[in-house]
């Protein structure tokens, strides 16, 4: 009731509550609730808001508050401020500026082709829809619409991008300017997914496919031709393929070295060529030998040739679904444990893989060349021998499968 029916004066006054707290009234008849404190010697004051907008039990459970704040030494009026400016930092920033934050500090780890698909996969998918937004706007329905929208065409492009929304909000918890992660459980309300592995023909189905290879070699670009018979006798991945440059062979030593920019495990990587590999490779020289890269593209030069172009050509052999060009490798693999007799250890260095566990990949360095030279060229002939015993079996006479 003295709250209430306390009246102006000419100049203001005190209404004491006690413990330091009191209510100021002015002349133009506003009244703030005010407590008086000392902290390291020195007398201070903070506004706990206008009555009656804050009540005599509000005003006084904020100085019980305040109070235990003062004990352990936090000053109010700073431990305000910095709330303050705080909520207006998280308030000012957006998805797009904590993403493009969180980007730039993950970008020295990885390649810069695969920093490029990052960025452009966020540009695509995620900034037209929730770029602008505050973090603390964001709720997990919006999250959940937006990877929905990949989610109609992409599955697995959908979880990746929920995956890498969660490490830019998990970056923002951890520097103190996000509370949660919206993308948490997500995973409960998208569609069930299971990512299958590539495919590629079973080792039985090796003689009819070397067939198909070579029907078709009259009817393909001849650089695309020659790609295809050198993957599936290196089996290395596509892209190590078709970005690979002349410098990287040598001739002499009879040996392609990629480099370890263009590894997927960012370390070089031999492959020892054969007999039948070379004679490839001096075609392809005599072809594209003054360009820099071993195949470039058919509509500038100064790019290497699509990796999807042997895609398409494995389709249109009637491979499509049956084949791709990380099937090669799965087939490589099966043909020098099943027929060759080689050791997993040995034919997985070829493959460029590394110890998955961590102490292996320590202490497990061998790399195995001697025995890879010879098996690199005992797989080149047994391909040879496969196919001149499919071509026996048809009666139809032809040129060797990799003349030397």
């Amino acid at each position: 009731m003295t709250c209430q029916t306390a009246k102006p004066k000419t100049k203001p006054y005190k209404l004491a509550d006690g413990e330091g707290l009191y209510l100021e009234v002015t002349p133009k008849g506003t009244k703030f609730w005010r407590l008086k404190y000392r902290l390291r010697g020195k007398e201070k004051r903070i506004s706990l808001g206008a009555y009656p907008s804050v009540s005599v039990a509000d005003a006084r459970k904020a100085k019980d508050e305040i109070k235990r704040d003062i004990k352990t030494g936090i000053d109010p009026i700073l431990k305000r401020l910095q709330a303050t400016q705080t909520q207006a930092l998280i308030q000012q920033l957006d998805f797009k500026s904590m993403a493009m934050e969180w980007y730039q500090k993950q970008t020295p780890l990885w390649k810069p082709k695969h920093a490029d698909i990052i960025k452009h996969r966020f540009e695509k998918y995620v900034f037209p829809f929730l770029g602008n937004f505050p973090l603390a706007e964001i709720q997990p329905m919006m999250m959940l619409n937006c990877v929905q929208k990949i989610e109609k065409t992409a599955p697995d492009l959908s979880r990746r991008m929920k995956a890498l929304c969660s490490h830019v909000f998990k970056y923002a918890m951890a520097t103190g300017r996000a509370e949660r992660d919206p993308t948490y459980g997500l995973e409960a309300a998208m569609k069930k997914f299971r990512r299958g592995h590539y495919a590629s023909i079973s080792v039985d189905e090796l003689p009819e496919f070397l067939q198909c290879l070579m029907n078709y070699e009259n009817r393909v670009n001849r650089q695309t031709f020659l790609a295809l018979k050198l993957l599936l006798l290196t089996f290395v991945r596509t892209c190590e393929l078709v970005e690979a440059k002349w410098e990287e062979v040598d001739f002499e030593r009879a040996m392609w070295v990629i480099p370890a920019e263009r590894m997927k495990m960012n370390l070089p990587h031999l492959v020892p060529l054969s007999q039948q590999t070379l004679a490839i490779f001096r075609e392809l020289k005599g072809m594209n030998g003054h360009r820099a890269f071993i195949f470039p593209g058919y509509y500038s030069w100064r790019k290497p040739m699509s990796k999807n172009t042997m895609l398409v050509a494995i389709k249109r052999m009637g491979y499509n679904r049956k084949m791709t060009g990380h099937g090669f490798r799965t087939l490589a693999l099966g043909i020098l444990k099943e027929k060759l007799g080689y050791t997993h250890d040995i034919a997985d260095r070829q493959l460029a893989h590394v110890p998955k566990s961590s102490v292996d990949r320590a202490y497990d360095r061998a790399q195995f060349l001697p025995q890879r030279i010879e098996m690199m060229q005992r797989y080149a002939d047994f391909l040879d021998t496969v196919y001149l015993t499919e071509l026996k079996k048809c009666q139809n006479p032809k040129a060797e499968l990799f003349p030397v």
